[in-house]
């Protein structure tokens, strides 16, 4: 694959972002969007000729993306053919070319003595090549099985499963609650890391196929939005549980209840709505301007909340982390092929670095209480310093005395990870969930308690990657047919 000495001749080299100081200015990808080819094809022929490509074995791609094959495709410069070869497994390569953290580049063989190949990249520019080639358009069955399929939730699993089922000829109706399509992808991910007009090509080339999307339809809710759940079971065949792991971690201690406390994707949710409305001109939305902001929690989540406080012009930025700092390379007990636990400077801690002068995570950090101005505003937080120490194979926590120190913040967000999806959406149906609160299916069948019932992602594996929704959705789609029909032809 590849060129045989490619590994050996190229040093690896990812395609920047944009500028820190022009994006920071805007809520812009912070892609440039301008793919060098020649740089491309470089990157590709370092593809070693690995014999057992580890990158889309279960250490990699969850969705087993035919990668040694696009990027030797991308190296002979037959884009189309790559783009042919990438859809075959991925259906959504322009989400995961964005937001997916690579895990497939973590499992790379080349990665044991020398960076790995910048698979991502090369995934990224072939989908964005596609759509600007015109090779992407909407797959129209020829013919219809007459089976009618409700799937709720419009994450990356929802929409997956949607256009498998609807290939094969299935009516495909997908309920979503929010006023858009998209679920995380619209609402979880901000504009800066995946543009809306992004999701909603995606959406609208669905729609084209045939697949039917009802917004603004709260299944198991109340009020005029309200779909009765039971209503969905004896109207369709099927029904499919797409919700996602949507119940977030709250942080209980003293001061909880005060303004200016909020769960990040409140945060974000109302800031993307917002923005997409009127451009923030609407006001609603939870403005970090001029505010000490503290973040609590790291990941993803908590860098997007980082990034966008940036935006609005916080007066300064800091990030609570629990755990001690990651080390620079790998550890002895995180040997590859396994995804590598190493310190990462992301592309919020590089615009907080920017702007102030330093990264903003401070680790080791537990929060104590939220201190109240005297008129029920937050106006700090109280923090104690942390150390972790092994007894026994097993890390335990004490406090550090004498390390207690009060940090001002008018914003707090709690990034602190889900616990699961809400349950009143399938209650009234009685479904079984596991001991962590998910939807009890086993993985690969993806069948409840209920028959006919199904259900995939966040809320069936609790709350994972883009990657591991379309995984999931795809081989959930799967499932459905095969109850539906006997058999199957779809992977």
């Amino acid at each position: 694959m590849g060129k045989p000495t490619g590994f050996k001749e190229f040093e690896r080299a990812t395609e920047s972002y944009r500028d820190v100081k022009e994006r920071l200015e805007d809520y812009g990808e912070i892609f440039t969007g301008n793919h060098d080819i020649g740089h491309l094809q470089t990157q590709g022929a370092r593809c070693m000729d690995c014999g057992v490509p580890f990158c889309q074995s279960d250490n990699g791609c969850p969705v087993h993306n035919l990668i040694p094959e696009w990027n030797h495709l991308v190296y002979t410069g037959k884009w189309e053919a790559a783009l042919n070869r990438l859809h075959k497994t991925n259906n959504f390569p322009e989400f995961t070319g964005r937001v997916c953290p690579a895990p497939c580049e973590g499992s790379c063989v080349l990665g044991i003595t020398n960076p790995a190949v910048t698979i991502k990249n090369i995934e990224n520019a072939i989908v964005d090549r596609g759509f600007s080639e015109g090779w992407i358009s909407a797959q129209i069955p020829e013919d219809r099985t007459g089976k009618n399929v409700a799937v709720v939730g419009s994450g990356p699993a929802g929409l997956a499963a949607a256009e498998q089922l609807n290939k094969v000829g299935h009516s495909v109706t997908v309920y979503e609650r929010a006023d858009r399509i998209g679920g995380l992808l619209m609402y979880g991910i901000p504009n800066m890391k995946l543009g809306k007009d992004v999701v909603q090509r995606r959406v609208d080339i669905l729609k084209d196929a045939g697949v039917t999307f009802v917004t603004n339809a709260d299944v198991g809710g109340e009020g005029d939005s309200a779909v009765d759940v039971k209503t969905l079971q004896q109207e369709n065949d099927a029904v499919l549980f797409t919700t996602g792991a949507t119940r977030a971690r709250d942080l209980d201690v003293p001061g909880r209840e005060l303004n200016g406390v909020h769960l990040a994707m409140e945060f974000l949710t109302a800031n993307t709505k917002s923005l997409l409305d009127s451009e923030l001109k609407d006001g609603n939305y939870i403005s970090a301007k001029d505010k000490n902001v503290v973040v609590i929690g790291g990941g993803d989540t908590g860098t997007d909340c980082i990034a966008t406080s940036l935006r609005h012009g916080c007066k300064s930025m800091v990030n609570f982390e629990l755990l001690p700092q990651s080390p620079m390379e790998r550890a002895e007990d995180n040997p590859w092929p396994l995804w590598p636990k190493i310190h990462r400077v992301d592309y919020g801690h590089e615009e907080c670095i920017e702007r102030f002068g330093r990264d903003p995570r401070e680790y080791g950090i537990l929060t104590k209480e939220f201190i109240d101005d005297g008129n029920g505003n937050v106006s700090g937080v109280k923090i104690v310093e942390v150390r972790w120490m092994k007894v026994d194979d097993q890390w335990n926590m004490e406090e550090v005395e004498g390390t207690e120190k009060i940090w001002p913040a008018e914003l707090v967000l709690l990034s602190m990870g889900f616990l699961g999806p809400e349950h009143y959406a399938s209650d009234a149906i009685n479904i079984e969930y596991d001991k962590r609160s998910n939807y009890q299916a086993k993985y690969g069948k993806y069948a409840t308690s209920v028959a006919g019932v199904f259900a995939a992602g966040d809320c069936r594996r609790g709350q994972s990657l883009v990657v591991w929704g379309i995984n999931e959705g795809r081989e959930a789609a799967r499932e459905i047919d095969r109850f539906l029909m006997g058999t199957t032809l779809l992977p």
